[in-house]
């Protein structure tokens, strides 16, 4: 049974409340292929002290892990907000077949800043209302109610 584009975000809206609970930045991501998590990760910039910890980075090195192979070319990856330039390389350097993706990201999000010429199969607004939310609750707690992502 193949499994629906939702259910993966809610996997990767997930790991964004684990982000969210560690006090980090709450986005989270999953790789899938054959219809199974393969790589999952939540931003963990702030715990590790790393600033290449975001999720995708994450979840792009455990799934290349489990299929010992640099190249996803059949994979999907679930991202609850839009990458940022660095995960957008890294999503094209590993080859990844296709990016869905909660939110857009209007200040620092890759589409902002790649070519719309890109090859990359990308489609957006899946679990959009819940990602939004979950993004303003953390940033409301940072910089009061007042202020937006």
């Amino acid at each position: 049974m193949e499994l629906s584009q939702e259910f993966f975000m809610k996997m990767a809206l997930k790991q964004a409340e684990l982000a969210f609970a560690a006090d980090e930045v709450p986005i989270g991501a999953v790789v899938v292929a054959n219809n199974q998590v393969i790589g999952k990760g939540f931003n963990q910039v702030e715990t590790l002290n790393d600033p290449t910890a975001h999720a995708e980075m994450l979840a792009i090195t455990a799934a290349s892990s489990f299929l010992n192979s640099k190249y996803l070319n059949e994979c999907t990856i679930y991202v609850t907000v839009e990458p940022c330039v660095m995960c957008y390389g890294a999503i094209k350097n590993a080859r990844i077949k296709q990016v869905i993706l909660g939110c857009l990201e209007p200040k620092h999000g890759f589409t902002n800043v790649v070519s719309k010429s890109s090859k990359l199969n990308i489609k957006t607004g899946i679990l959009e209302e819940e990602s939004v939310e979950l993004m303003k609750s953390f940033f409301s707690t940072k910089r009061g109610p007042t202020n937006e992502r």
